[in-house]
């Protein structure tokens, strides 16, 4: 995908972004450069904002691509672009600052630093203490087909329906599906908390023979794993719309319900499909991300 200079570059048509070494490989099987990532974000910067920006963010930094170690970063570093903030937020160490944005153009401004995944916290930085998302992700043993992982996710979707929450699919880019429930923020930390432990305790117990709600190897043989320590303060999740460092430059991509019937794995969306279908992508509308009450009949209706 990439040109044959190595000269400074503008990301895209925005000239306002610099990169260094433009024609580095981050993906080297697919041949996919620096220059390449930055398009791509450039293009879904404005849909990657609307669940990401007012977000604390970790990224997945991969300075020689993805063969090569990475690391997250959550704390400002030296020379970032502008469009990038920093927030005080208290930690069980003291007071750190962490990473967000509020301008679009942050996003691909993050090419520079060879970021490649964007992990969002499940809170809005007006209302942190209070999340507005609550995220599942089915994670599948080895040896386990997406079938599978789809008839978890209906059946998610399902209870939770039950409940009286509406709920959103994407996938994860990995082997996974994500489960997204959009909700006002008004409950604290803790309460979402449970109450997600409790509804995947509740599956558990109904199929044990096909879900685990741990984290523990051994007891994930032949099952499914619904991770949901990821509604807990501090913890992340992929954003949607946000590449992978993964073989093959997979997307996290929204899907309707009806389209994940059809789909055949987690990571069918990869970064040169996703430059042109970005723009169309249209799976999330707003009545579907609009947030809902997690009320106390709904809680306690799961409660242990």
């Amino acid at each position: 995908m990439g040109s044959k200079t190595d000269k400074p570059d503008s990301a895209g048509d925005d000239p306002g972004i610099h990169l260094t070494h433009p024609d580095k490989l981050l993906f080297p099987e697919s041949g996919i450069t620096k220059r390449d990532l930055a398009h791509y974000l450039r293009v879904a910067s404005t849909r990657m904002a609307a669940f990401a920006a007012g977000r604390l963010i970790s990224l997945v930094r991969c300075p020689d691509g993805i063969g090569a170690p990475s690391f997250f970063q959550r704390h400002p570093g030296h020379g970032w672009d502008p469009a990038w903030l920093h927030a005080a937020v208290k930690t069980t160490r003291g007071t750190e600052d962490y990473l967000y944005f509020t301008d679009p153009r942050a996003i691909p401004a993050a090419a520079q630093m060879s970021a490649i995944e964007f992990h969002i916290w499940g809170s809005a930085l007006e209302t942190l203490e209070q999340p507005d998302r609550i995220v599942f992700d089915l994670d599948p043993d080895e040896g386990l087909g997406f079938t599978k992982v789809k008839d978890a996710a209906f059946h998610l979707r399902d209870m939770l329906q039950g409940l009286g929450l509406r709920s959103l699919a994407m996938l994860s880019g990995g082997k996974g599906v994500h489960v997204v429930v959009p909700i006002r923020p008004q409950q604290d930390w803790p309460i979402v908390k449970s109450f997600a432990a409790d509804l995947v305790a509740r599956m558990v117990e109904e199929k044990p023979d096909r879900y685990v709600g741990t984290m523990s190897k051994a007891k994930r043989k032949g099952r499914l794993f619904i991770d949901h320590f990821r509604n807990e303060r501090g913890a992340t999740a992929i954003a949607p719309f946000s590449p992978r460092a993964r073989d093959e430059a997979p997307v996290a991509w929204p899907v309707t319900w009806d389209a994940l019937r059809s789909v055949r794995a987690a990571n069918v969306m990869t970064l040169p499909k996703a430059i042109d279908a970005v723009a169309k992508a249209d799976a999330w509308d707003e009545e579907d991300v609009a947030p809902q009450s997690l009320t106390k009949p709904m809680i306690a209706a799961v409660t242990r």
